[in-house]
This record gives C-alpha cells, structure tokens and sequence, in this order.
C-alpha cells in the first residue's frame, strides 16, 4: 500500500477553509460539495459530491461522480497509472479473476445506491421527470458496464473516502505514498 496511507478517517463537513482550499484545488468554485475526506494534514484529499449540482442559471446539472479525487498530488500520481496503461490491466484482472469482478460489481452497486440515497424524493422526481435517471443509476465515474474501468482518480477517491472498491484498493497499493511529503505538502502554500 502507499507509503504512510491514513486510515480512511470519516467524512466530514466543509469548512470556509476547505472551500477555499478546493477552488484551488479545482481551479474553479466547487459547488454541491456535502463533506470532505482530509489528508493527513488536513486538507480536502476527497469530495462528496451531490448528485445534482445547482447551475448558475437553469435547472441543476447530473453529476455521477459523487466521489471526487481532489488532492493535487494524488491526481497528479493517479495520472501517471493511467498513462502507463493501468486501466487496461485492471481490465484484464477483471476478465481473469472472477472474485474480482464480482466485488467490483458489489462496489458499482454500492456506489449507485449511495448516489440515490443523497436525493430527496422531490430531487428524485424531478430527475424521472427530466429524464437524467439513467445518468444517475450508473456505476463509478458513470460507468455503465462493470466489466470496464474508467478514471482510476474517481476509483481511488470512492476507496479513500472509506468505501469497498477492488481497484481503488489495488491504485492505492501501486502508488509510493497517498499523500504528500512532509517536506512539500502542496495545500500548505494556497
């Protein structure tokens, strides 16, 4: 596992501090965050996100990806597995190991009830209404087949943020640490 990996602390939530922290995180105002998973040093590592995010103007947006990795340093990592073909890996795992596929199929579940868990029935109505619940009744990072993975960061961030998620598990083993060194904690300098 990564060098020094906190327990997955509970979520908590946003402070003042930690929005301003995710705007520059994020490079933009985060909007429908519900709670953040800190770092070991305090600042926002992941979000909760809402699954409906309020628009500027009209009617809110769908936004499947309720977990969201926000620590620059680990997106910055989780890119480099990317790149270096690891999303094709885990689909082989996929293919080949069938305890495998079967609890990443239990994490999509998991992660699909949790999405509409965080809607009000009138939100939930409303999604009917508009037609986006086939948006939201996907699995992690929106994916419709679990036999595919897609975007290691929302991965690792739903595995962060305490829940059972295979691949997530195997991103956090592969990368050297899961947060910053001591000497270069990047949120510090914000």
């Amino acid at each position: 596992m990564g060098v020094g990996r906190p327990d997955p602390g509970p979520l908590r939530s946003p402070t003042p501090e930690d929005l301003r922290i995710l705007a520059w995180q994020l490079g933009r105002p985060p909007r429908g965050v519900l709670a953040v998973r800190p770092c070991p040093y305090g600042f926002p590592q992941v979000i909760l996100n809402h699954p409906l995010l309020s628009a500027e103007k009209g009617d809110p947006e769908p936004m499947p990806t309720i977990f969201w990795l926000s620590c620059p340093f680990l997106v910055e990592e989780v890119a480099k597995l990317e790149s270096a073909g690891a999303v094709k890996r885990y689909e082989r795992l996929l293919a080949e190991d069938p305890e495998f596929l079967r609890a990443y199929v239990q994490a999509h579940e998991a992660y699909r009830a949790e999405r509409l868990a965080l809607l009000s029935p009138e939100e939930l109505a409303w999604i009917r209404e508009k037609g986006y619940l086939g948006l939201l009744t996907t699995g992690i990072a929106g994916i419709q087949n679990p036999r595919r993975v897609k975007c290691l960061h929302a991965q690792l961030a739903h595995f962060l943020a305490g829940r059972e998620n295979p691949v997530g598990a195997r991103v956090a083993q592969e990368l050297p640490r899961l947060f910053c060194p001591p000497e270069r904690v990047r949120c510090a300098a914000v």
